[in-house]
């Protein structure tokens, strides 16, 4: 069996698994997005969406956020971590993106990455969930199952990008990648899968390897 074609059964699999492939963070329009992703970093998104309605109510606007304090948004963000760079990182993109982009969150990998504090995995999100496009979100959970899987040889997240978009049919890329994350979290741990449980253990390559 080719890495294509395990690819594709394992988007089939996920996909009667997990219907619903949606983000986990909880947003109303892109920059939410974008700063919900941001406090994400070496954050559980269940600990972000418990901190971002204070924080989305008090600043309502990419102007809101262009002209805070980044003190008073630390305070509001304080338990999800690296708070100091990340409400840094959060004028800072506002501030971009206002002077930069007409105040619209850019719709492409380039263009997002030269925003304070975003990455290819937070760009990809963005063009995937926001806009539509073939996305690979490189998280832990994603780059662990496509290793075991036998899909990619490395663990580097640039590498694992390129590799899986070669794999991966464009139009079921970004939802893939969603369902990749609760199989992670539900089935496909990092110390302990669950095999015997798994959708995909028929093609695995940690399973009959």
């Amino acid at each position: 069996m080719t890495k294509k074609q395990i690819a594709l059964y394992a988007v089939e699999a996920l996909k009667k698994e997990y219907p619903d492939a949606v983000c986990s963070l909880t947003y109303e329009n892109p920059f939410e997005l974008l700063v919900a992703v941001r406090l994400s970093a070496q954050c559980t998104d269940a600990r972000v969406n418990l901190v971002t309605p204070a924080l989305f109510e008090k600043y309502k606007s990419i102007e809101d956020f262009a002209n805070a304090d980044s003190r008073d948004i630390a305070d509001i963000i304080h338990s999800c971590g690296f708070f100091r760079q990340k409400s840094k990182d959060i004028v800072g993109m506002a501030q971009r993106i206002l002077s930069d982009f007409g105040g619209k969150v850019p719709d492409n990998i380039d263009d997002l990455t030269t925003l304070p504090g975003v990455g290819r995995k937070t760009a990809n999100l963005i063009c995937g969930d926001v806009y539509g496009k073939p996305a690979v979100v490189c998280d832990t959970h994603f780059i662990r199952i496509c290793g075991r899987l036998g899909l990619t040889d490395t663990k580097d997240p640039a590498k694992v990008e390129i590799q899986m978009r070669k794999l991966l049919p464009p139009e079921e890329s970004s939802d893939f990648c969603h369902r990749a994350v609760l199989h992670g979290r539900a089935v496909c741990g990092a110390r302990s899968p669950k095999c015997d449980k798994c959708v995909m253990n028929d093609f695995c390559r940690k399973k009959i390897g």
